[in-house]
């Protein structure tokens, strides 16, 4: 008798354990402006030839967030120099992608990259088209699928229950990631 009491407590914890995940909820993870601009800096300065014609560095970010877009929004510092001549064009740009959530990577990532503004000083005429195309190739290139920021496994995990991202929100002051439980 004993043991059949015992192997029905064990078999009802396994059945409250097992649904606890259901009885957690959702929970939010804050990122602030602070951590999202700290891991853009750690990517940059950010070098590279496009098109094996024109050299392409890239520094100093800034971030900003648009909430009604789900948009992150940089400004960065650009230096363009063609090899076949000694001009070189100093300037900025600003390209913006959209946020979402990879599980694959653990991480928040942006796409749908797109150029916003491309400007440049001293930068003839002729010139201006090409290096615009070059513009939107880098979007692509630097901001597509970019982790911006990657949870540790241990974010994935609360309370000895598997959690899962199902939904960002952006804020002026940061991102708010919701968490659900694995089912």
């Amino acid at each position: 008798m004993k043991s059949r009491f015992a192997a029905l407590l064990v078999a009802l914890a396994a059945v409250l354990l097992s649904s606890c995940a259901g009885w957690l909820g959702p929970r939010e993870v804050e990122l602030s402006m602070a951590q999202l601009q700290d891991a853009l800096d750690r990517k940059f300065p950010f070098s590279s030839r496009f098109l094996e014609l024109i050299n392409v560095q890239v520094t100093n970010p800034r971030l900003t967030l648009q909430p009604d877009t789900n948009r992150l929004v940089t400004t960065m510092d650009a230096l363009i120099a063609p090899p076949f001549t000694d001009k070189s064009w100093n300037g900025s740009f600003t390209l913006s992608g959209r946020l979402a959530i990879d599980p694959a990577q653990r991480a928040v990532v942006l796409v749908e990259p797109r150029m916003e503004n491309f400007a440049l000083s001293g930068i003839d005429s002729a010139y201006a088209t090409q290096i615009n195309r070059i513009g939107a190739l880098l979007a692509e290139q630097l901001l597509k699928n970019m982790p911006l920021y990657t949870f540790s496994p241990d974010e994935f995990r609360y309370a000895g229950t598997s959690f899962i991202p199902s939904q960002i929100t952006t804020k002026q002051n940061g991102l708010v990631v919701t968490f659900v439980p694995a089912r």
